[in-house]
């Protein structure tokens, strides 16, 4: 694609980023094929590839309006598009460099700007998510049905074994995850345990920072990146093998952190090296097979198989381009999954977008349940905790991670 851009932003490190990925656009349009929005609205704009068009006019100087930034909004930033495109467009980035450049230039109600700037503090802080989830418990009954129905009952982790062993690893606590599901975390503990490896935590890490940085506060989403990156190199030093991903929409975050802090001078190789170390927990326990899967065929020996229904997130199947580890290791420990149609699109959860897209996001989470439970499953796996908590307000069946699934059949549950 041709591409002039605008002198705005024509020397910046975002306008040669975003001018290399235009370049790669062909037009081909297989990216619409597989968009969940254009499914739905069937609008050439609320595709990528009338998004990248946009995008383009914005970067070469046209004006942006309120119905580009509408049009922008509406995307999930599933990234299925990129798993589509023959050309390799990194379009996740390049609607990141859009994003910022359009909201700068046409801004929001207040309304619509302090909403936002909630989310950003609130999501991004468990000391302040942790309390504002309490309340919304306390008070369930006199909340909207719709809202009601996003706050998960209170639950428990279970135990976390003492760090015990020569190999270790750490993990990411994140900012909601501690709150919604705090077992999900002590569950990957415990399995790693099995096989020799202590699970640990890190002093002064949170939330990974995307979700300030994809509501446009990148600044902010950066400082928690730093913050992290300087909790784990330390560890790194000390020999710890890898960083631990158990909530896949993080892990596509951490692992371009380089990326996201490739301007930082000196500090830009100190957050590559925490990309380079990240692993989602799937590709940590698929690497460990030998040791971990006679383990699981052993505690499932004798029992009935049970059927499952596996959802990927996008930030696992998309952003980071990881399939199959998790689903093996679900069929090890004594699990059929069912056949999920259109099991490449998004649930409609997309980090924040439940929240500011409801129509549409319930639109998509009507189609993503049924194609769930088509299969009759006893339950639902995923791995990711927003799309955990989303599913979960569209079924009756439980929706857990699939790493609390594998738990429950090693400790004999």
């Amino acid at each position: 694609m041709e591409t002039h851009l605008a002198s705005f932003i024509q020397d910046t490190p975002e306008g040669r980023e975003a001018e290399a990925i235009l370049r790669r656009c062909v037009h081909c349009g297989f990216c619409t094929a597989t968009c969940p929005t254009y499914q739905l609205l069937g609008d050439e704009l609320d595709g990528p590839r009338g998004r990248i068009y946009l995008i383009k006019q914005v970067l070469e100087g046209q004006p942006a309006t309120a119905t580009t930034q509408l049009h922008l909004d509406r995307c999930l930033t599933c990234r299925s598009c990129e798993t589509t495109c023959p050309s390799g467009v990194q379009y996740g980035r390049l609607v990141d460099i859009g994003r910022k450049v359009v909201d700068e230039q046409v801004g929001r109600p207040a309304g619509e700007a302090l909403k936002r700037r909630a989310m950003s503090t609130v999501l991004s802080s468990p000391s302040l998510f942790s309390p504002a989830l309490g309340l919304g418990r306390a008070v369930g009954g006199l909340l909207p049905a719709t809202l009601r129905k996003k706050i998960p009952a209170a639950s428990r982790a279970g135990a976390w074994p003492a760090a015990r062993h020569p190999r270790r690893m750490v993990v990411l606590e994140g900012c909601v995850q501690p709150s919604l599901a705090p077992d999900i975390n002590a569950a990957a503990a415990r399995v790693l345990d099995r096989i020799g490896i202590s699970l640990i935590r890190a002093e002064g890490t949170g939330c990974c920072g995307a979700v300030a940085f994809h509501l446009n506060h990148q600044e902010e989403g950066r400082a928690h990146m730093r913050r992290n990156v300087e909790a784990w190199l330390p560890l790194l030093d000390q020999g710890v093998e890898a960083v631990v991903m158990t909530a896949s929409g993080c892990g596509s975050t951490v692992k371009e952190y380089g990326h996201h802090l490739a301007h930082d001078g000196a500090d830009a190789s100190r957050a590559e090296r925490v990309s380079a170390a990240t692993r989602d927990l799937s590709e940590i326990l698929a690497a460990e097979r030998e040791s971990l899967v006679p383990l699981l065929e052993r505690a499932a020996a004798g029992r009935t198989r049970r059927r499952l229904a596996y959802h990927p997130p996008c930030s696992l199947q998309h952003g980071q381009q990881i399939r199959g580890h998790a689903e093996a290791l679900l069929g090890a420990a004594g699990f059929d999954l069912t056949p999920v149609p259109d099991a490449h699109l998004c649930c409609g959860s997309a980090g924040t977008y439940s929240l500011l897209q409801p129509e549409l996001s319930q639109r998509l989470l009507t189609n993503k349940v049924k194609a769930l439970e088509s299969g009759t499953p006893v339950g639902v796996a995923t791995a990711n905790i927003g799309c955990q908590t989303h599913v979960q307000t569209g079924t009756e069946l439980p929706v857990r991670h699939w790493i609390q699934w594998v738990d429950e059949v090693l400790a004999g549950g």
